[in-house]
């Protein structure tokens, strides 16, 4: 899941950030509503965490910008404004949730999770393929019915993998959906990242590579 925080506040910022990237999240962040707006057009994001009072362009009117566009990505307002008529306010805007702050950090990765299943393409939060489990809610990956640890981006790139459902998957596309804009952004690091996971998961080899095109999960 690749997400793009709106938030204004420098420490909240770099505190989501942080955050999210621990659970395997690929996060990317701007702290106002133009840039917002810039980065939505050029970066394929399952989900905004958006801020509501936004210096520039306020994030109402982001929100509506981001709807009308009708890109596909979800849209979690987070804002100190908790009062029921703010919520129903927000969700009017076209947000797909709503969380007042303080908030608890677990919920909000809960409610994000919650989005990416219900996107316009359906996210199951139980993936299988061959003898390789991966509970998403709980990032847990097991094989054969033994546990393997996977760093964060690991478990991105697997996760992705599966969900292609032995589709090729170009280096490209990965760096667009679990890598952040302005680092780790290199066709290399994608390379790296999927010669470790074939290296934990064992044989038989499951991750394989099409010539010239990218990666898939295949049994043969």
């Amino acid at each position: 899941m690749r997400v793009l925080v709106v938030e204004d506040e420098e420490y909240m910022a770099r505190v989501l950030e942080m955050g999210l990237r621990r659970e395997a999240v690929a996060v990317d962040v701007v702290h106002d509503g133009a840039r917002a707006l810039e980065r939505v057009t050029v970066y394929d994001y399952d989900a905004v965490v958006l801020d509501r009072d936004l210096p520039g362009v306020h994030g109402d009117e982001v929100c509506r910008r981001i709807v009308a566009m009708d890109l596909g990505c979800r849209i979690l307002m987070l804002t100190a404004a908790g009062r029921l008529g703010d919520k129903v306010e927000g969700l009017g805007l076209g947000a797909d949730d709503y969380l007042a702050k303080p908030f608890d950090f677990p919920e909000l990765v809960a409610r994000l999770r919650a989005l990416y299943r219900r996107s316009p393409t359906a996210h199951a939060p139980v993936l299988a393929f061959a003898d390789v489990r991966l509970d998403t809610d709980r990032r847990r990956v097991t094989r054969a019915g033994a546990e393997i640890r996977l760093t964060p981006k690991e478990l991105t790139v697997l996760e992705l993998l599966m969900r292609a459902d032995g589709g090729v998957l170009s280096a490209e596309y990965f760096l667009d959906k679990a890598w952040n804009a302005c680092t780790d952004s290199s066709t290399n690091a994608v390379r790296l990242v999927v010669h470790t996971l074939r290296r934990k998961l064992g044989d038989p080899r499951l991750v394989r590579t099409a010539i010239s095109a990218g990666y898939y999960l295949g049994t043969e």
